[in-house]
């Protein structure tokens, strides 16, 4: 990829996939060596789904203070879901 790089302009779609891939390269090599590691982060993204939401929803809790009190509700809920503790109990 390097000597490819060379014979490609920097700022070409192909030169910038170049690129990105060289400057994680030693990250990937680690990913392609141990088969516990996933190559996508969907997990993380999907826990973290109603955070997203709930900030934009935030914009219309009526009050800084009720946006607040919305966001350590949410952050609650996550801590109970992470212990698998039943926060209604």
């Amino acid at each position: 990829m390097q000597e490819f790089l060379t014979k490609t302009l920097p700022q070409s779609p192909l030169g910038k996939a170049i690129t990105y891939t060289l400057k994680r390269w030693e990250k990937l090599c680690v990913y392609t060596s141990d088969g516990i590691l996933q190559i996508d982060n969907n997990l993380v993204e999907n826990s973290i789904r109603p955070v997203a939401l709930g900030r934009k929803n935030y914009l219309f809790a009526g009050s800084h203070e009720r946006a607040q009190d919305t966001a350590m509700l949410y952050s609650l809920f996550a801590i109970c879901r992470l212990r698998n503790l039943n926060p209604e109990q």
